[in-house]
């Protein structure tokens, strides 16, 4: 039986793939289950799995392709069957990818009339206001300037006498139509001052005494680029797509409380002294707890859909993991049922292979609530965006010590903020502020993470 493979599509905004590489080469043996190649999506690198039993007859899109969701890539079937018609299939080529712009210089040219990044400042030291400039050029030159025309220079050129107090209308400019440029301010600026006769004793004493200038700062050559445009990355500009469409149609409103950590932290401390027991995070923690706060408050797990609202029965948490080239949210199913120390441990893995790019189709779609915790940035708080089609996101702040007040005495205490950011399409500030108030008692009272 001949089985087609086509590329998948691996989440909703997902409009092409590109083949990374293919993990069997045509001929070997393949079995339904078994990772055959692995593709780049809007989201991640994932791997995929052969549907069908067979061989690997034909690799149509070889790597580095890039075609849309549902081209042929591959052909499995039994080595006696007739696949001509479908190996005859052309390999697309991947499309070209955007050539990176080249590096502006810091400084431009003498001879450039032009208006691009400026040079080093050693070129703009200030002269004082009484000191009188005396340009090289002859009368002649200065003549050339219209009087009371508009002056042909170049915008570095003008920016140049500006701070210098260059007077352009005496300057004969050597750019292209004479067009006053660079190199002609600096000429004139560091002509030599002629000779002149010394006032008279009365008139040197009568005249106010000029105050000298300060140095000007003079910044050192500076040979790199002044800026670099860097091309996106199929991930972040899948996140360029969809964040406004996240964020202007959807009504976001947010609900934020703190939560006393101190019971939290010191059983954590406890579980990860334990020998051959997994370490437990306070993210692992959180996930645990906001699981159950979902089965307790089931409008939160919720979605629109059309004209409905689709509320989940189980709690599958997307967990936030960031990459250079921007953000995924890798999904641990069923979180309300599985014990804290499986969700550290799946938590662990599957923030180790999205790093890695080793994820797996089912891994990164299906999420029904998702959270980002930026604590290990030192961040204290902070509102995320809902991810769609989900109705909320949780945003976790660091677990802070800081002064509280507990039975009318001041002691130092672990706090830390948690922000929800709720569709108000499905849910109100009520139902918001209730599940904040449930993960909160779970948190301080964490040996309910336990059952």
């Amino acid at each position: 039986m001949i089985t087609k493979v086509f590329m998948p599509k691996l989440s909703d905004a997902m409009e092409t793939g590109k083949v990374i590489k293919w993990l069997k080469k045509e001929g070997d043996a393949i079995k339904g289950g078994d990772v055959i190649a692995e593709i780049e999506t809007d989201k991640a690198n994932v791997e995929i799995e052969a549907f069908g039993t067979g061989v690997l007859r034909k690799i149509v899109i070889g790597e580095g392709g890039q075609v849309p969701v549902g081209d042929l890539i591959g052909v499995i079937a039994d080595p006696a069957e007739d696949i001509s018609s479908l190996a005859a299939a052309p390999a697309k080529p991947a499309p070209a990818a955007p050539a990176a712009p080249a590096p502006r210089p810091a400084a431009a040219s003498a001879a450039e009339p032009s208006a691009g990044p400026l040079p080093a400042m050693e070129s703009y030291q200030s002269v004082p206001a009484t000191t009188a400039v005396v340009p090289m050029a002859s009368a002649a030159a200065a003549s050339a300037q219209p009087a009371g025309g508009r002056i042909k220079a170049s915008p570095l050129a003008r920016k140049i006498a500006g701070q210098t107090g260059v007077d352009l209308r005496l300057i004969q400019g050597t750019g292209p139509g004479g067009r006053i440029i660079r190199a002609d301010v600096e000429a004139v600026r560091t002509a030599p001052l002629p000779a002149v006769a010394a006032p008279p004793a009365a008139a040197a004493a009568a005249r106010p005494q000029a105050v000298p200038a300060r140095p000007a700062f003079v910044v050192p050559p500076r040979p790199e680029a002044e800026y670099e445009d860097v091309p996106m990355s199929a991930m972040r500009a899948a996140i360029a797509k969809r964040m406004p469409m996240s964020k202007a149609p959807v009504p976001h409103f947010y609900v934020t409380s703190e939560a006393d950590m101190d019971a939290a932290w010191a059983l954590r401390e406890q579980l990860n002294g334990l020998d051959g027991q997994p370490k437990i995070s306070v993210t692992d923690m959180v996930v645990k707890g906001a699981a159950l706060a979902l089965r307790k408050n089931p409008g939160v797990n919720a979605q629109l859909n059309g004209q409905a609202i689709r509320v989940h029965h189980r709690a599958h948490i997307g967990i936030a993991v960031a990459l250079d080239q921007g953000l995924i949210t890798p999904v641990l199913r069923d979180c309300d049922i599985k014990p804290l120390g499986r969700i550290a441990v799946e938590s662990r893995d599957l923030a180790e292979r999205a790093r890695g790019g080793k994820l797996r189709a089912q891994e990164i779609s299906g999420a029904t609530f998702s959270i980002s915790n930026l604590g290990m940035f030192d961040v204290e708080e902070f509102s995320a965006i809902i991810n769609p089609p989900e109705g909320a996101i949780l945003a976790v702040g660091s677990v802070l010590q800081k002064p509280v007040v507990d039975g009318g005495e001041i002691r130092i205490g672990r706090r830390m903020k948690m922000t929800i950011s709720c569709d108000h399409r499905v849910m109100d500030g009520a139902m918001g502020a209730r599940y904040l108030q449930d993960l909160k008692r779970l948190l301080e009272e964490p040996l309910r993470l336990l059952v």
